[in-house]
Formats: C-alpha cells, sequence, structure tokens
C-alpha cells in the first residue's frame, strides 16, 4: 500500500505531539508509543495499492504548486469503523481542492481506500488506534479545548510494504 499524506508545519506538529504525550501520561491509548522513525502527524490524503508509472512526479509538481495550504484542527472525536481517537480538521476550500487533485492523479491507480475519497473523506490527525468510545470524555479532557492552527507545508508517502517514506516535495 502507498499513501499520499500532507505533513504539518511545526507548531501544529508540536501541538499533535503534546497531546499524545499526554493521553500516554494518562494511560491512555496514543500515537506516542509508536516509536517507529515514520511515525508523525499527517493527514492521509489516499491510499493505493501502488502508483502507477509517473505518478510519484505528477504528485511532487502538484504538491509544489498548491503547498503550503492552511489547517485549523476542530474537535477531538472516535471515528466509526476501526475507532482510532482523532483531531479532525476543518476543510477548507484549498485543502478540498488539493484533496481532489490528488485524487486526479490517483484516478488509475489499483486499490483506491473508499475512505479516502472525495465525498466520504473524514479529515483528520490521527492521536490513538483501537480507542474506546468510553475513554472519549477523559481523553477530551486530556487533550484540552485548544484548536491549533497552522499550514500542512509539505507532503510525503508512506510505503506499507517496507514501511519507508519518500518526500513528495522539495521540503520534506
Amino acid at each position: 500500500m502507498r499513501t499520499v499524506e500532507l505533513v504539518c508545519s511545526p507548531g501544529v506538529e508540536v501541538a499533535v505531539r503534546a497531546v499524545w504525550g499526554r493521553l500516554a501520561a494518562a494511560g491512555l491509548p496514543s500515537l506516542a508509543r509508536n516509536i517507529h522513525p515514520t511515525n508523525r502527524p499527517h493527514l492521509t490524503l489516499a491510499a493505493v495499492d501502488e502508483f502507477p508509472p509517473g505518478v510519484e512526479h505528477r504528485l511532487a509538481e502538484l504538491f509544489d504548486t498548491m503547498l503550503p495550504v492552511p489547517v485549523a484542527l476542530d474537535r477531538v472525536v472516535v471515528l466509526d469503523g476501526s475507532a482510532p481517537l482523532v483531531w479532525l480538521v476543518r476543510p477548507s476550500p484549498a485543502l478540498t481542492a488539493l484533496h481532489a487533485a490528488v485524487w486526479d492523479v490517483l484516478a488509475d491507480a489499483d486499490g483506491q481506500r473508499p475512505w479516502h475519497a472525495p465525498g466520504a473523506w473524514v479529515p483528520h490527525l490521527s492521536l490513538a488506534l483501537r480507542f474506546r468510545n468510553a475513554d472519549l470524555r477523559l481523553a477530551r479532557a486530556v487533550a484540552g479545548g485548544q484548536r491549533p492552527t497552522g499550514t500542512f507545508d509539505a507532503a510525503r508517502s508512506y510505503d506499507g510494504t517496507d514501511r519507508s517514506v519518500t518526500s513528495l516535495t522539495g521540503r520534506g
């Protein structure tokens, strides 16, 4: 599997990592416990089985043209389905346009994950995986009520086969 992800500006990344740390300190599930070097706050725009030939270059050109885009975080929720604890991202017009453009570039890719498709996608930054809804009130208290803002200023792709990351921009 290959993903297309946006990377947060430093201020947003620090805010998310701080919440990861507070969740872990409170004994709750948290991505702070994932120590793999590729683990960092990000927004997944799409995931496919493999990139068709030339797609990586086309994505890099797209991101070099359209980034940075503003980001504003919203409330903390547990998503249905796999039950991750997430910080919702308010979908600005620039972010929505970038998301649609990424899907246009990936139109011929096999194995598109439908939950990332325009119209179904719920933009978010993950805080914890396999989270219990019963712990949501505590998690919200631990996360605090701040709503950080900043930008998505770089893009990358994660390769699930070898757990590596490839930059899709000149900015990391």
